[in-house]
């Protein structure tokens, strides 16, 4: 019956993954938990196949929960996870799909997925109790969509934009220009990216402008991490065109950076468009340059300035910091051998940078409510850091010393963490260079851990909060949890007993 009536058969899985939803059975038990794993595992094979016909099923039963009213703590959990596992499904199948698709499908999604996911990614801001696993599940369908059909982001993406460009209103909508930052970007994809921002960001008003500025980094970091030999070969043969690009809206973001405010927001984004001009990298490491790229080197010497502190404002100092964290990453991608002018960058900033991040006394801080982000800047300095130059270790001696904040332990245990589990490009040093201090590491973790434990007895009980990938236990006291410090650290342990 199946050979004779594909269409019928395939609409039966969809109907029957749609049944057994948790928003439609309620509570599940093992038995419906396998069953409902079963059906998507089919619903995913199916569809390599019957892409269209799978794709736009999974669309109307997303719609359709969107749409329930939901009443109840029971029913609100159980609405998150049939969304999760809708979304769940969709990546499979969408990072599945064949490359050779009808043009019909690429319509398709732009006029019903699209939307649907984009309501995931620009509705659920914080607040919603999910809000972070949901939008973080819509932008991996988001992601598995823009690699088969980036052309049907793109024009959603550059539609805003114009729309924009003639907008008078002072409130402007730019949820669609930070699409970009969770899109897979290729060196062509981006170079498309940067040319259509060259176009169209001198015509934005402020507010689209600044999401313009964030969601391009994104984009940069997003091509980098997936495509890292595209980066490397940039630096071996470097393209004209993405330089050309990255230098004109270099230019128009400068002339857009008119107060402190202002630059603190763009510097992050003007440093990698630097580093998409290795020719510029070398040129402006000279004493004099040329009157068109003069600006390159003001900004350079600006940002030298804010990260030793003489910028005159804090708001700088600080975003001098992540911009120069972000330098120190990119050159790790690049092979030495290259003889690149970014390594000349590195050298004149690094010796400020670390001094700024990993100062026990002073501890680097943005404020209260950026107590993560600074944390996570610091472990992508440090392992930068590892991986320019693994034998200079000032700062992982700062963060193993006892008397340092805990949070430097944290930082660096995870920074290891790192290391260990992610060398993807072969002259990227191993961990074999800290092993020497294993010792020091079991003592620090001991100590660590023998401080947590005496605070139970002096502070209030410990939160539980709950998390997509288990339960992190929060001592009151501390902003990081045992399990995220401890997971790593065993793993590390392991490898320098």
């Amino acid at each position: 019956m199946a050979a004779h009536k594909p269409v019928e058969w395939v609409q039966a899985v969809i109907n029957r993954f749609d049944e057994q939803l948790p928003v439609k059975t309620g509570h599940q038990n093992n038995h419906t938990k396998v069953s409902t794993e079963h059906n998507k595992e089919c619903l995913i094979n199916i569809s390599k196949y019957k892409f269209s016909h799978v794709i736009s099923g999974l669309t109307n039963i997303l719609k359709n929960v969107n749409n329930m009213r939901i009443f109840g703590e029971a029913a609100e959990k159980n609405l998150y996870l049939s969304q999760l596992i809708i979304l769940d499904t969709l990546e499979k199948c969408l990072a599945s799909q064949s490359k050779d698709c009808l043009r019909l499908d690429e319509t398709m999604l732009v006029k019903q997925l699209l939307p649907e996911i984009c309501h995931f990614i620009h509705t659920y801001r914080e607040g919603h109790q999910h809000a972070a696993e949901l939008r973080a599940s819509a932008s991996g369908v988001l992601f598995s969509l823009s690699c088969n059909n980036f052309n049907a982001v793109f024009s959603r993406i550059s539609t805003r934009l114009q729309e924009l460009t003639v907008c008078s209103e002072d409130t402007v909508d730019v949820h669609d220009i930070e699409l970009m930052q969770y899109i897979n970007v290729d060196c062509s994809k981006l170079k498309r990216l940067l040319q259509e921002t060259v176009l169209k960001f001198k015509a934005l008003k402020k507010p689209a402008q600044l999401a313009v500025i964030n969601s391009l980094e994104k984009a940069f970091w997003n091509w980098v991490e997936n495509y890292p030999d595209e980066f490397t070969m940039l630096y071996q043969r470097p393209q004209t065109d993405m330089a050309d690009a990255a230098e004109r809206l270099f230019d128009l973001v400068d002339s857009f950076a008119e107060s402190a405010k202002r630059k603190a927001a763009v510097w992050p984004l003007q440093i990698i468009l630097l580093i998409l001009c290795p020719e510029i990298t070398h040129i402006i490491s000279r004493e004099v340059v040329e009157e068109s790229k003069a600006n390159k080197k003001l900004f350079l010497e600006s940002l030298r300035k804010a990260l030793a502190g003489q910028g005159g404002s804090k708001q700088l100092t600080e975003s001098a910091a992540i911009a120069c964290v972000k330098l120190c990453k990119a050159s790790t991608y690049i092979n030495r051998e290259d003889h690149s002018g970014i390594f000349l960058l590195v050298q004149s900033i690094v010796v400020d940078l670390k001094a700024l991040l990993f100062n026990p006394t002073k501890p680097f801080s943005r404020g209260a409510g950026s107590q993560n982000a600074d944390v996570d800047l610091m472990i992508d300095c440090f392992v930068s850091c590892f991986r320019i130059n693994p034998h200079n270790n000032q700062h992982f001696k700062v963060c193993l010393a006892s008397a340092s904040p805990s949070t430097f332990h944290f930082v660096l245990v995870n920074s290891l963490h790192r290391i260990i589990t992610n060398s993807d490009l072969d002259w990227w040093p191993k961990i074999d260079a800290v092993y020497c201090y294993s010792g020091e590491l079991r003592l620090m973790f001991s100590d660590t851990l023998s401080r947590v434990m005496q605070g139970l007895h002096t502070h209030a009980p410990l939160r539980m909060t709950p998390v997509r990938k288990g339960l992190h236990t929060r001592a009151h006291s501390h902003s990081f949890s045992h399990q995220s410090f401890e997971t790593p650290f065993v793993f590390l342990c392991k490898r320098t007993s």
